[in-house]
């Protein structure tokens, strides 16, 4: 049995990468809020920036010896509420109501137990490629 070419095996990882993604290039808010030291490495070696992106991962060669494509943060309502959990200031108190938090201008996000759900927006220039 002949082996597929490795051209083949990378076209089809390529293929792959974008179609598990959604091909959507994140905002930079999901990709400069990351701490590179939390980065998940999202792509191959040699991937340029135009390949990350369409797999709808970022890309940053500013910080060596970690990932330069990778996983971006989740998105959120707001780009102001996109943020590491770490970075989040609390806004509210255990139990909080997402109303009573949005009434404060907060975010509000209560998938992760045991971190503030109700917590402080971040300005959105402050985020940059």
């Amino acid at each position: 049995m002949k082996l597929p070419s490795p051209w083949l095996l990378a076209i089809l990882f390529i293929v792959s990468l974008h179609t598990v993604a959604g091909g959507e290039k994140p905002s930079a808010c999901q990709c400069s809020r990351m701490d590179p030291k939390n980065r998940k490495n999202c792509g191959f070696p040699g991937i340029s920036s135009e390949q990350c992106f369409a797999s709808g991962c970022c890309f940053d060669t500013q910080v060596p010896g970690v990932p330069w494509c990778f996983t971006p943060l989740p998105k959120q309502a707001s780009e102001e509420c996109v943020m590491e959990v770490k970075a989040r200031v609390n806004c509210g108190y255990p139990g909080i109501p997402l109303e009573t938090c949005k009434e404060r201008g907060c975010c509000f996000d209560d998938h992760i137990p045991q971190v503030p759900w109700c917590f402080r927006p971040i300005p959105v220039n402050d985020c940059h490629y």
